[in-house]
């Protein structure tokens, strides 16, 4: 008989500031193998302390860490679609991988064969980045399952760049491999949240024929975020999603601790309910990446992050219990 999935720790028993170091003080995936032995962990959370592909300011190793000292205060209902992340799935987190800092061809090369061993049985795979590079291996992985894959980035930046300074893999060109190597579904892929200068028009028209539609970051104010989500949702149809969110998708006065930052950024609440409109799809993996402490206040940066993989969470608990449509609150609200 499946036992109840083990959830985060008993908050009347351990203060959260004093709970364990992990994303949402959720269980370790070793005790979870212990307690419950023999039965499917649906979605494992890694950290991947890795940022040798900035290409700005550093710091983003540091991100996995932050990301889940900032999410000690999450709770285990979401109130906004009435969803149960920790106890419709069973989560656990699985620590840092450690990666070559000095190699970035081989950090990749780890990341993938880590990504495919770690979704070998099935379960979803939530990364906290870590700097942008890390999307190609984690592309490379999920193509090998799904095939081509419906890439929802999030981001103030295209990511679609060919090389820096002659080098092929950055935070800047992961998408522009991905899309080379076939891994994408062109017909599918969006870039929302994009603003700021760019080194010319030809970005934007090498970035089409790489197989994105641009949603960009004004477009929330001159509209609504209920049309955003309508846009998405069309684009991506029944395709495999993976949603990749940079956290400089933000303004920087709601995450100032990133390495490049842009101004004019969307706020949290119109990023968390697009993710909440993505209720019903196929959605077959998600990343956070980007986040540098170092730059951070008051934890500013990793809340945000924190509550961005909650909802990630959300989704698939939704998944899991069979809703198929965005639901609670802000299903109602987006009128789909």
């Amino acid at each position: 008989m499946t036992s109840q999935p083990l959830g985060p720790a008993d908050y009347s028993k351990t203060p959260r500031y004093a709970g364990p170091p992990t994303f949402g003080l959720l269980p370790r995936i070793d005790e979870v193998e212990a307690e419950r032995p023999g039965e499917k962990i649906d979605v494992k959370v890694i950290g991947i302390p890795f940022d040798a592909g900035v290409s700005y300011r550093p710091g983003a190793r540091f991100g996995p860490a932050h990301i889940r000292q900032s999410s000690k205060l999450l709770r285990p209902y979401n109130q906004a679609t009435n969803v149960h992340p920790f106890s419709w799935q069973q989560v656990a987190d699985c620590g840092d991988l450690g990666v070559n800092p000095f190699d970035i061809e081989e950090a990749i090369t780890t990341v993938e064969a880590n990504a495919d061993a770690l979704r070998a049985d099935g379960a979803k795979l939530l990364t906290l980045g870590g700097d942008h590079t890390l999307a190609l291996p984690n592309l490379r992985s999920l193509h090998k399952t799904h095939g081509k894959i419906a890439v929802l980035h999030f981001d103030a930046h295209l990511d679609t760049w060919d090389t820096y300074f002659g080098a092929p893999y950055t935070h800047g060109t992961p998408f522009r491999r991905a899309s080379e190597e076939g891994l994408i579904d062109m017909t599918s892929s969006m870039h929302i949240g994009i603003r700021g200068p760019l080194y010319g028009q030809k970005d934007l028209e090498d970035d089409e024929v790489l197989g994105f539609q641009i949603i960009r970051s004004d477009e929330y104010q001159f509209t609504s975020v209920a049309d955003v989500v309508a846009r998405m949702r069309k684009r991506l149809g029944d395709a495999p999603v993976y949603i990749s969110v940079d956290i400089d998708v933000l303004d920087p006065a709601a995450a100032p601790g990133t390495g490049t930052p842009e101004a004019g950024g969307m706020t949290s609440r119109e990023l968390l309910n697009s993710i909440r409109g993505l209720q019903g799809l196929n959605v077959v993996g998600g990343e956070i990446v980007e986040v540098a402490p170092a730059y951070d206040h008051a934890e500013v940066t990793g809340l945000a992050a924190a509550h961005v993989g909650y909802e990630i969470l959300s989704l698939w608990a939704a998944e899991n219990n069979g809703i198929t449509a965005p639901s609670g609150p802000s299903g109602s609200a987006l009128g789909i």
